[in-house]
C-alpha cells in the first residue's frame, strides 16, 4: 500500500555584495547577481516517519557549520538529526559560509542561513500531499568530461587546457547517467528530483549564480506544466564541464580563464541537457507504492594523508611565496601552480597529523530507491560503485552532503599524480573505503 507524502519549498538565500566568494585559491569579493541563490526543500513522509531533503546553493559547507543548521532545524521541526539531509550543490558562484568566520559580512549570512534552512523545513513539512513516486535513469550526453589527463611525456595534469597538443587520453570515464524520481501530489506541484555528477564551476567571476544545477530547475520548471524542481549534484571530484576537444560551435559562449573556458550561456546549456534527460523521462518514470521511509548515519575513520619530514621545506617555500603573492616566483602556472598550492597547503595542514579523520556518511531510503550522501567530493568512480549496491531499484549518490571534508581520489591517481591527489586529506585507497562503507550503510536500510 503506499503511504507516501512529500512537500516542496523553496527560499531565496541570495548573500550580499562584498561577501567573499568561496572556490578558488585567490580572494574574490562578490559585485553582482546573475541570478538568485537558493534553498530548495523536498520534504517526504511515510506514517509517523519524516524526512526532509534540502540542498543550497553554495560551494560547500564545512561539517561543524552545517551541523548547527542542523540541530537548528531538527529543533525547529522536532526531527531526529539523522532524518536531515543538506547538501551544497558545489556552485563556485555563491558566498562563504561560516559561524567561526572574522569577516562580518560572513557571519552575517551564515546567521541568516540559520533562520531560512528552518524555514525552509518548516515550510515543505507543512506542504506536505499524498504522493505516488515514478523513478527512472536517463542520460545526459557530452557535458561532464574527465578532467585528468595522461600526457605525452607520461606525467598527469588536471585541466591541461582546450587544444592541448600534449594531451594523450583522459583518465577514467564518465558516469553519464540522470537518475530522476517524480512525485505526483494531490492537489498540489508535481516534484522532480535530478541527480548526476559534475563540477557547478561553468561561470567564475564575482557575480552569484547557482550555476547549471539552478538552470536545470529554471529550464524544467518552464517546460513542464505545474512542476517544481529541485537537484542534488553526484560524485563529481574529477568531472567538469571542460571538453578538451572542443570545436565549432561547442566553444560558444566562452571565453578562457585561469585553468579553464567559462561562460554563463554555456551553464544555461549544460543545465538545459540535464533538465531535457529528466523530461525524456518525466512520462515514463517507474511507478511504485512506497510505504516505508528510513534513514541512518554512520560515522568512519579515514587514515590521513601526512606528509614526510623531507617534504616540509618546499611545502613551506611554496606557501609562503603564494602567502605573500608572489606566485609568479613559483615555476609553475595556470592548473599545475593552483596544484602546487594546493599540495603545499595540504602538507602544512597534516604536518602533525591527525592520523584519522572522522567522516559521517547520510542515507535515506525512499521505498526501494536510495540517497547516499558523502560530506565530500569523491571521484566519478565512487558513484559508479556504490550505484552497484545490491537490491536497490535506484541509488543516488551525492556529494557535498552534510559536510565538507575535501576529495576522495581513487588509488591510482595517488601514484598518477594530479590536483586532486595532491589535495587530499586522505591516504590512498579513501574512494575504495567510501563505496564499501556506503555499501554497507545502504544495507543497514534493506
Amino acid at each position: 500500500m503506499n503511504t507516501l507524502q512529500a512537500g516542496f519549498a523553496r527560499v531565496n538565500v541570495t548573500p550580499p555584495l562584498g561577501i567573499p566568494m568561496r572556490g578558488y585559491m585567490f580572494q574574490r569579493l562578490a559585485e553582482g547577481v546573475l541570478d538568485e541563490l537558493e534553498i530548495n526543500a523536498l520534504a517526504l513522509a511515510c506514517g509517523e516517519t519524516k524526512v526532509v531533503l534540502m540542498t543550497l546553493d553554495a560551494g560547500a559547507i564545512e561539517t561543524a557549520d552545517v551541523n548547527v543548521f542542523i540541530e537548528n532545524v531538527a529543533e525547529e521541526t522536532g526531527l531526529p538529526k539523522e532524518a536531515i539531509i543538506i547538501h551544497a550543490v558545489h556552485t563556485h558562484t555563491a558566498g562563504s559560509i561560516s559561524f567561526k568566520s572574522t569577516n562580518e559580512t560572513v557571519l552575517h549570512y551564515t546567521e541568516f542561513l540559520r533562520r531560512r534552512f528552518r524555514a525552509a523545513a518548516k515550510f515543505a513539512l507543512e506542504d506536505l500531499k499524498p504522493a505516488k513516486m515514478g523513478w527512472a535513469v536517463s542520460h545526459a550526453p557530452n557535458v561532464a568530461f574527465v578532467r585528468r589527463f595522461r600526457m605525452k611525456d607520461g606525467s598527469v595534469r588536471t585541466n591541461p587546457g582546450v587544444g592541448n597538443p600534449d594531451i594523450l587520453h583522459p583518465i577514467g570515464d564518465v558516469d553519464e547517467r540522470v537518475n530522476v524520481l517524480r512525485f505526483d501530489r494531490e492537489g498540489a506541484e508535481t516534484i522532480v528530483l535530478g541527480n548526476m555528477g559534475n563540477h557547478p564551476d561553468c561561470i567564475g567571476g564575482l557575480k552569484f549564480s547557482a550555476d547549471w544545477p539552478g538552470f536545470f530547475r529554471r529550464t524544467l520548471e518552464k517546460s513542464l506544466d505545474n512542476v517544481k524542481a529541485i537537484f542534488f549534484n553526484g560524485c563529481e571530484g574529477d568531472l567538469n564541464h571542460v571538453n578538451v576537444n572542443a570545436k565549432g560551435g561547442q566553444l560558444n559562449h566562452l571565453h578562457f580563464d585561469f585553468d579553464g573556458p567559462r561562460g554563463y550561456q554555456f551553464s544555461r546549456h549544460v543545465g538545459n541537457v540535464m533538465a531535457s534527460a529528466a523530461m525524456q523521462v518525466y512520462e515514463v518514470v517507474n511507478y511504485v507504492d512506497v510505504d516505508s521511509l528510513r534513514f541512518a548515519r554512520k560515522t568512519i575513520q579515514m587514515p590521513s594523508n601526512m606528509p614526510t619530514p623531507e617534504e616540509m621545506p618546499m611545502a613551506r617555500k611554496y606557501f609562503e611565496l603564494h602567502k605573500e603573492g608572489r606566485d609568479d616566483e613559483i615555476p609553475f602556472e595556470g592548473m599545475e601552480l593552483t596544484t602546487i598550492i594546493a599540495d603545499s597547503k595540504r602538507k602544512i595542514r597534516l604536518e602533525n597529523g591527525p592520523e584519522y579523520f572522522s567522516l559521517s556518511l547520510s542515507a535515506v531510503s525512499i521505498g526501494n530507491v536510495a540517497l547516499i550522501g558523502y560530506p565530500a567530493e569523491p571521484f566519478n568512480a565512487v558513484g559508479v560503485g556504490v550505484k552497484e549496491a545490491e537490491g536497490w531499484d535506484m541509488v543516488m549518490p551525492t556529494c557535498m552532503t552534510n559536510g565538507r571534508e575535501g576529495y576522495f581520489p581513487t588509488k591510482d591517481a595517488y601514484d598518477e599524480g594530479g590536483y586532486e591527489a595532491k589535495a587530499s586529506n586522505y591516504k590512498a585507497g579513501a574512494a575504495e573505503q567510501l563505496i564499501r562503507e556506503g555499501k554497507d550503510l545502504l544495507a543497514t536500510l534493506r
